[in-house]
C-alpha cells in the first residue's frame, strides 16, 4: 500500500536528522546492534538512502574517534517498509593501527534488507590531488524542484518539491515529469540541506554527520543520467527502478548544509540494468566524496 501523504509544510532537513537517529538495542548476530526509522516516502518501498545512511552512522559508533570512514561497498537485498524499524548489526571484523573494518547487516520481518561494509582510516600527510569540477553554473541561478513543479498535483510532486530534506537543483534541468534538456549520459544537481546542520560535541563527529548526509542524498538522484540517455524522467509510464548495489569513497570533510555540486554520469545501461559513477565538490572545487551505484530500469512494453 503507497503511504497517506503527510500535511505538506516548509522544508526542513528534519527528515534526514530522523533518519539517522539510532537506538541502541541488544544484539542477536552481531557485537552491536542499532535501530533506525524509515522516512515517509508515496511510494510502496523506502528511499535506499535511508539503508545507506543508517549503516553509515551504525558503522561509525563503532569505531575509535581517531579515524574516519573512507570507503563503503553496499547492497540493496530487499524492498523495506516505509516509516518502520529496521534493525542494523554491526560486526568489528578488524581494528589495526591505521585501519578498522566493520560489517553491518540491516534486518526487516525477520529477514536479511541490507548488507555494508565500511573501512576507516587514521589520517595520514602525504600528496594531494584531485580532477577539478566540471561545471561553473551557479546554484542560485538554477531552479529549486519546488520552483520546477510549481502546480504540479500529487503526493510525488509535493515530496519531490519539500519533502526530502536537502534543496536539489538540476543542471541542465529535472526529470520528475519530462526530461528537461538534452538526452546526454550527464548531469549535474546542486545539493545542500534546507537548514543550517547541528554542530556535534566535536569537529570529527561533526564531519562524521555531514559524511553521512552525503550517504543519505546520493542515492536520490545517481540514477538520473541512466534515465536520461535513455529519454526516460521518474513520471514515464510503467517506469520501475531499485538500487542494487551501492559504492562510496570519502576523500575531504564538507559540510553538506553549504551547496555542492554532485556530477553525475551514465556508464553503461543493459539487461535492465545500469551502472553511473557520481562526485561530489564543496562550492570552493574540492572533490569531498565518489559515488558508483547500480540501479535496475525497466519500462514496461
Amino acid at each position: 500500500m503507497i503511504p497517506a501523504s503527510p500535511t505538506v509544510k516548509a522544508p526542513t532537513s528534519d527528515n534526514f536528522l530522523r533518519a539517522i537517529k539510532l537506538t541502541s538495542v541488544p544484539a542477536q548476530h552481531a557485537d552491536e546492534a542499532y535501530e533506525a526509522m524509515t522516512q515517509y516516502v508515496p511510494w510502496p518501498k523506502s528511499y535506499g538512502g535511508d539503508m545507506v545512511a543508517q549503516s553509515t552512522a551504525a558503522m561509525m559508533r563503532s569505531v575509535d574517534s581517531d579515524r574516519s570512514l573512507h570507503s563503503m561497498h553496499s547492497y540493496f537485498m530487499r524492498p523495506v517498509d516505509v516509516e518502520s524499524t529496521v534493525r542494523y548489526e554491526v560486526e568489528r571484523l578488524r581494528d589495526g593501527r591505521g585501519y578498522s573494518t566493520r560489517s553491518v547487516r540491516g534486518y526487516q520481518n525477520g529477514k536479511t534488507v541490507f548488507a555494508a561494509m565500511g573501512s576507516f582510516h587514521v589520517p595520514e600527510a602525504g600528496p594531494d590531488y584531485q580532477p577539478t569540477t566540471p561545471a561553473d553554473v551557479e546554484p542560485e541561478s538554477l531552479r529549486s524542484a519546488a520552483d520546477a513543479l510549481e502546480g504540479a498535483p500529487g503526493a510525488a510532486a509535493a515530496y519531490w518539491s519539500a519533502g526530502r530534506s536537502f534543496d536539489m537543483r538540476h543542471v541542465p534541468g529535472p526529470l520528475y515529469v519530462q526530461v528537461e534538456g538534452e538526452s546526454q549520459p550527464h548531469q549535474a544537481v546542486w545539493v545542500k540541506a534546507f537548514d543550517m546542520l547541528p554542530d556535534a560535541a566535536d569537529a570529527h563527529a561533526t564531519a562524521d554527520l555531514h559524511r553521512t548526509a552525503l550517504a543519505y542524498v546520493c542515492d536520490y538522484t545517481i540514477l538520473e543520467p541512466l534515465l536520461r540517455v535513455n529519454d526516460l524522467h521518474w513520471s514515464s509510464p510503467g517506469l520501475s527502478t531499485a538500487s542494487l548495489d551501492h559504492s562510496m569513497w570519502f576523500h575531504r570533510d564538507g559540510r553538506a548544509d553549504g551547496w555542492i555540486l554532485y556530477a553525475q554520469e551514465a556508464v553503461s545501461v543493459q539487461n535492465n540494468r545500469g551502472l553511473a559513477q557520481g562526485r561530489f565538490f564543496d562550492r570552493d572545487g574540492r572533490l569531498l566524496a565518489t559515488v558508483a551505484q547500480e540501479g535496475m530500469i525497466r519500462q514496461a512494453s
